[in-house]
């Protein structure tokens, strides 16, 4: 049987994002403190994303966790109408990531499918270890849900979504929002984050040289959670949750060349085999992060559409 090298998959395109990053030889995630990673992170967000859409509605505000603490949240709709809602959780392993690093993401999502997106700073490790960002999240989604109304939004119609790390965070929220009957219409996961322990091929295969790396994957989990029992806890791997039948549908956008491809697709596995409805995609050639790389990717253009699609078709929008 002929093996194909993990690099062989690549796009040119992807290729030529690779080898500039080899270039340009800034340190990894893994060899510098939270903070200059953070630092870091917001500083190349940009770079390769699509030119910024313009809303008509662009709203910074704060919403109050359980004890207290005011989360930064900013609101995104194309116009001023009562509009279906999209709770967004920015990725960044729990520990780096901010509105400011996503914000291109949201506009382009809210823009694509008219819909209003509220994207939510949850509390990021190691200030703020396992539960907290599982319950900032959880506490944003009741929160919307009650107050959707009085920001102009349609309370009734509601989805969670994420990418890596905040697709995590959304594919517990919605197992959370059945076990409390609030009601949503979709759950939008680009390659989250679903098992305890990386062990599978893919990460194996894609453990070095592809955005993501396995020293990335332990550093940004030994910030974040407080013991090696926090693995096992559903809320951090979805994929150990122990009924997962009547969640909301799903859509999931997976990268061919992630170490994540393979839980997410073990994911999409168990919830449709609990008969949950999953549209399942699988942008080949493209890594971990690719859809904050539109101006370069056109996979990352077509997710964002299908994406989009997604989301339409969910809240019933034309």
């Amino acid at each position: 049987m002929h093996f194909r090298s993990p690099e062989s998959l690549l796009t040119p395109a992807m290729r030529g994002v690779l080898s500039r990053m080899a270039r340009a030889a800034r340190p990894p995630f893994h060899t510098l403190s939270p903070i200059q990673a953070r630092a870091a992170y917001e500083a190349g967000a940009d770079v390769l994303e699509i030119a910024k859409p313009h809303l008509k509605r662009v709203e910074d505000f704060s919403l109050p966790a359980r004890d207290g603490h005011a989360l930064p949240a900013r609101l995104y709709a194309p116009s001023f109408e009562s509009l279906p809602v999209l709770l967004y959780f920015h990725g960044g392993g729990f520990t780096i990531g901010s509105l400011a690093t996503h914000d291109v993401l949201c506009r382009q999502l809210s823009h694509l499918a008219g819909c209003a997106v509220v994207a939510v700073d949850y509390r990021l490790a190691p200030e703020h270890k396992f539960p907290v960002a599982a319950n900032d999240a959880w506490d944003a989604l009741q929160w919307l849900a009650r107050h959707a109304g009085a920001l102009g939004l349609d309370a009734h119609r509601l989805a969670v979504g994420g990418d890596s790390a905040g697709g995590t965070l959304a594919a517990m929220c919605a197992i959370l929002a059945r076990d409390a009957q609030l009601a949503l219409a979709l759950q939008l996961l680009f390659y989250p984050g679903c098992i305890a322990h990386p062990d599978t091929a893919s990460h194996r295969r894609f453990a070095q040289g592809f955005v993501l790396g396995e020293d990335d994957i332990r550093w940004f989990f030994n910030h974040y959670l407080r013991s090696p029992a926090d693995r096992e806890d559903w809320r951090f791997a979805p994929l150990n949750a122990s009924e997962v039948s009547g969640v909301a549908p799903v859509w999931l956008g997976l990268a061919e060349c992630d170490p994540l491809v393979d839980e997410g697709v073990m994911y999409g596995d168990k919830l449709r085999a609990a008969g949950v409805k999953v549209d399942l995609e699988i942008y080949r050639g493209v890594t971990h992060e690719f859809i904050k790389m539109g101006r370069i990717l056109p996979e990352a253009r077509h997710a964002h559409a299908d994406a989009a699609r997604a989301l339409r078709h969910a809240f019933h929008l034309r």
